[in-house]
């Protein structure tokens, strides 16, 4: 005997299954030109911060707006979705969707590219993060970057010294002091003064200065305004002492689910143009914050061309070479990368 279904169980059930589809669907990519495919993006900058304000908020809002509006990026600042030092590591394992973070926070996880951050490599945000992409173009970067889809390889500008009440002339004055440093590559040119290198996120610098944890800070100057630092430190030392390098990336799987004009999306949205605009970003904000030092009365030493310098060319070079005899050390070609780094600096020139 045949069993007859109601036609209304008929269309539930059809209506179910194609629910079921969608839902799947909105678990990753879908064509559906309705559908929102929200993006976590995570950084430790503050929300404050002028560089999430003017630089990653605009182009979230770009990114949405070129979509018109399939794509969604929320941005979690302050390091609430992921550690400093590990959200590279998330975003590729998919804990986030974009990520930003400082190579040098993971040490030892980007080594190639740290060799853009030794002092000679860069006079600007700008043209290291030039440098950075030519690099990346050309393969000498690329396979430190492979499990993750790339979106902007970024230079911060020169790292200067900063300190409280301890005015720093000659690496003879660094002596004894407890600096803190953000990458191996500072560590390394740290302790060739003679000061001790101190680990640390960019957000418990405040503190430690405060408790005396710290003498001073390796730091561009954009985050001395971004984190409050200018009510602590009143002495600086403007010396290339370093520059700090960050990537921007995107979780590999959460890209490949995306549709082809979404990723088109993206990528139209990424890359050497946005890494261009961040650092110049970086390099208004490094002169506006180190103006208002100047105007607040700071103690300003300007020591320009340290690797000339009969006194600070030692310890720099020293540093330097500590750092490259590192990398080479397993079994990286860190030498060839330093001299490729040196070129692409020469054809970045802004």
């Amino acid at each position: 005997m045949k069993i007859r279904t109601p036609l209304g169980i008929l269309l539930a059930a059809s209506i179910s299954i194609t629910g079921c589809s969608n839902n799947d669907q909105a678990a990753g990519a879908s064509t559906d030109a309705g559908k929102v495919t929200t993006l976590r993006f995570s950084h430790f900058m503050t929300a404050t911060d002028n560089i999430n304000t003017e630089a990653l908020e605009p182009w979230a809002k770009k990114i949405e707006a070129d979509s018109k509006g399939r794509l969604k990026i929320e941005i979690y600042p302050s390091a609430t979705l992921s550690k400093p030092g590990a959200t590279y590591d998330a975003t590729a394992k998919g804990s986030v969707d974009i990520g930003m973070q400082a190579q040098g926070y993971t040490a030892g996880r980007f080594p190639l590219t740290q060799i853009v951050e030794l002092p000679g490599i860069t006079n600007t945000a700008q043209q290291q993060s030039c440098i950075l992409h030519k690099l990346y173009d050309d393969g000498v970067i690329k396979d430190e970057y492979e499990d993750t889809h790339l979106l902007a390889l970024i230079g911060t500008g020169q790292g200067a010294l900063h300190t409280v009440d301890k005015p720093i002339r000659t690496p003879a004055d660094m002596k004894g002091l407890r600096i803190r440093q953000p990458s191996a590559v500072a560590s390394h040119i740290i302790e060739a003064t003679g000061a001790a290198p101190v680990g640390m996120p960019a957000s418990d610098t405040y503190t430690s200065l405060q408790r005396g944890v710290i003498d001073g800070l390796s730091f561009t100057w954009q985050p001395i305004q971004a984190f409050r630092l200018d009510e602590l430190i009143n002495t600086h030392t403007n010396i290339p002492f370093y520059n700090s390098t960050f990537v921007i990336s995107m979780n590999k799987e959460k890209y490949n689910s995306l549709p082809d004009d979404l990723k088109k999306v993206i990528d139209d949205n990424s890359g050497a143009e946005l890494a261009a605009h961040i650092s110049k970003v970086f390099d208004v904000s490094n002169a506006k914050a180190m103006a208002a030092a100047k105007e607040k009365g700071d103690i300003m030493i300007d020591i320009p061309d340290p690797l000339n310098d009969p006194g600070w060319r030692g310890p720099l070079m020293e540093g330097s070479q500590h750092y490259l005899d590192e990398v080479n050390a397993t079994g990286l070609d860190a030498d060839n990368v330093y001299e490729k780094a040196k070129a692409a600096s020469s054809a970045c020139m802004v």
